[in-house]
C-alpha cells in the first residue's frame, strides 16, 4: 500500500471514471420512484428524529420499521438481542446488503424545530435517522423494481442497533449469520462539512480502529509534606499520560519491523493514544492512594492494531518500571515501593477499509445521480464506525453523505445538540443506494 501522506493509507479515488452503465430507462424509473416517495421519506426521518432511542433501547424504532416493511408484504426479522432488524427482498440471484444504524446519542436536542426530540436525554445528533430513512427508502423502491421483474438479484436491508456502544451491534448481526451469501455491503454516513448533493468517497481506510484503555493505579498514599516517603501518584499519572503514547509507538515499531523504527513523520500518523479522563486525589495536602486514567487508542492500520494487545501492557511496564503479569481481566504490574497498576484493554471497532472496486461503483452511482461534480475525495477520519466489522467479512463501501445546506457557511457538526441536515440529502442518498444495489447485482451476475 502506498501513500502520498506519510503514515496514512492512500487517499482518494484516483482518476474519475464516469457514471454507471445501467439501462437509462431503469435509472429514470429509480429517480421517479424515489421522487414519488419524497414526502413519506422526509416524514419518516422527522418521525424518527423526534423519537430517538439510545443503544439497546431502540424498541419503538424497531417496531416502526418492522410495521412499515410488513405493509409491503415483507417479512423482517428482529434481531435476537431485541432491537434492530433485517429484511430480505427478492428470491434468487446475487445478494447485496444495504446497512443503516438506528440508535441515537445520550444528549439533549436543543433545536427549535417541530421534529425536536421528545425523548429527554436522547438526540439523533449523528444522523442515524437519516441513514435509516435512506436505507428504508431504498428498500421500498427496490421492492417495487423486484415486483416489476427489473432486478435479477436479492437485497438485504440491515438496520443495526447499538452502533454507538462499543463494540457495536454489527457483531450481533454477524453472529446471527446475516452476512451469509452477501456479496457486497454498502452504506452512507452524514457529513455536515460537505454540501448536500455531494458524496465523499475514499478507497482503503475511511475510519480508524478504536480501542478503550482503562488504567487504574494504587500506591501507599501519604502527606504532601513528605513525598519522598511514598509514591507520589500524581507524578506517576502525569508521567504515564505524557510518556505512554510514545512508548506504545516505539513498541509497535519494534514489534512490527526488524529493520528499526519508521521515520518520525510516519510514526506520528500511525496511531493516536489520547487520554480523556484523569481521576485522582481529593485534598490539597494528601498524596492520593488511587488513580484512574482512561483513553482511546486508534489506528487506520490493521497490522498496527493487531500489536496493541501485546505492546500496550509492555509499554506501561516500561514507563513505570514495574514487572508485568497477566490476570483474569487484563494485565497488572508492581514495583518494590508499593506502586501497582491494572490495565483493562477492550477492543472497540475495527477500521472501515473500503474495497476499491466497490468504492468506484458507489462513486459512479453518485455521478449518475448528481452529475460529474457530485463526488469528493474524503479524508481519513480518526473516528470509528461499526461498519468496519462487516468489511472484515465481505467487500463494500461506506461513503460520506453531504448534509450541509448548499451555500451555507454554517457547520452543524456531528454530536452537537443542534445538529440538523438539509433534507434533500435523504433523496440523494436513497437514489445512490438503489443504483448501487442494482449495479452491484448486475456486476455479480456477470461474473
Amino acid at each position: 500500500m502506498t501513500s502520498t501522506v506519510a503514515g496514512l493509507p492512500a487517499p482518494g479515488l484516483g482518476p474519475e471514471d464516469g457514471e454507471l452503465d445501467l439501462d437509462p430507462d431503469l435509472v429514470q424509473t429509480v429517480h421517479r420512484l424515489v421522487e414519488h416517495r419524497a414526502g413519506e421519506l422526509v416524514y419518516m426521518r422527522r418521525w424518527l428524529h423526534a423519537r430517538p432511542e439510545v443503544s439497546r433501547a431502540e424498541h419503538q424504532t424497531t417496531a416502526a420499521l418492522r410495521e412499515r416493511l410488513e405493509v409491503e408484504g415483507l417479512a423482517p426479522k428482529v434481531l435476537d438481542v431485541g432491537t434492530g432488524l433485517v429484511c430480505d427482498l427478492g428470491y434468487e440471484g446475487p445478494l447485496v446488503a444495504l446497512r443503516a444504524d438506528i440508535d441515537a446519542l445520550a444528549m439533549q436536542d436543543v433545536k427549535e424545530v417541530p421534529y425536536r426530540s421528545m425523548n429527554h436525554g436522547a438526540c439523533h445528533a449523528c444522523g442515524h435517522d437519516v441513514h435509516t430513512t435512506a436505507v428504508l427508502g431504498a428498500g421500498l423502491v427496490l421492492r417495487e423494481l423486484i415486483t416489476a421483474g427489473r432486478v435479477a438479484g436479492r437485497v438485504r436491508l440491515i438496520f443495526e442497533p447499538s452502533e454507538e456502544a462499543m463494540p457495536g451491534g454489527a457483531l450481533d448481526v454477524i453472529a446471527e449469520g446475516w452476512l451469509k451469501d452477501v456479496t457486497g455491503i454498502f452504506g452512507v454516513h452524514c457529513d455536515p462539512k460537505l454540501d448536500v448533493g455531494h458524496l465523499g468517497c475514499r478507497m482503503g481506510a475511511l475510519t480508524s480502529a478504536s480501542d478503550y484503555l482503562g488504567i487504574s493505579l494504587q500506591g501507599p498514599g501519604g502527606h504532601t509534606a513528605r513525598p519522598e516517603l511514598t509514591v507520589n501518584l500524581v507524578d506517576v499519572v502525569a508521567q504515564l499520560v505524557r510518556e505512554l503514547p510514545g512508548a506504545v509507538q516505539a513498541g509497535v515499531d519494534a514489534h512490527r519491523s526488524p529493520f528499526g523504527p519508521a521515520p518520525a513523520a510516519e510514526r506520528l500518523a500511525e496511531l493516536r493514544l489520547v487520554f480523556g479522563t484523569v481521576h485522582t486525589g481529593s485534598a490539597a495536602n494528601v498524596i492520593p492512594a488511587e488513580a484512574m486514567v482512561e483513553g482511546s487508542l486508534r489506528t487506520p492500520w490493521p497490522d498496527v492494531s493487531e500489536t496493541f494487545a501485546t505492546v500496550v501492557p509492555r509499554a506501561i511496564a516500561s514507563v513505570l518500571r514495574t514487572d508485568l503479569r497477566p490476570d483474569a481481566d487484563g494485565f497488572v504490574g508492581e514495583r518494590a515501593d508499593g506502586l501497582r497498576w491494572h490495565l483493562r484493554h477492550r477492543r472497540g471497532v475495527t477500521a472501515v477499509l473500503n474495497d476499491p472496486e466497490a468504492t468506484r461503483l458507489v462513486a459512479r452511482a453518485a455521478r449518475t445521480v448528481g452529475g460529474t461534480d457530485a463526488v469528493r475525495d474524503t479524508p481519513h477520519s480518526w473516528g470509528g464506525d461499526t461498519f468496519g466489522w462487516y468489511l472484515d467479512h465481505v467487500p463494500g463501501c461506506y461513503a460520506r453523505l453531504g448534509t450541509r445546506r448548499a451555500g451555507s457557511d454554517e457547520l452543524l457538526d456531528l454530536h452537537r445538540p443542534d445538529f440538523d441536515i438539509d433534507e434533500s440529502a435523504i433523496l440523494f442518498a436513497t437514489r445512490i443506494l438503489v443504483l448501487t444495489a442494482l449495479a452491484w447485482i448486475e456486476r455479480e451476475s456477470a461474473r
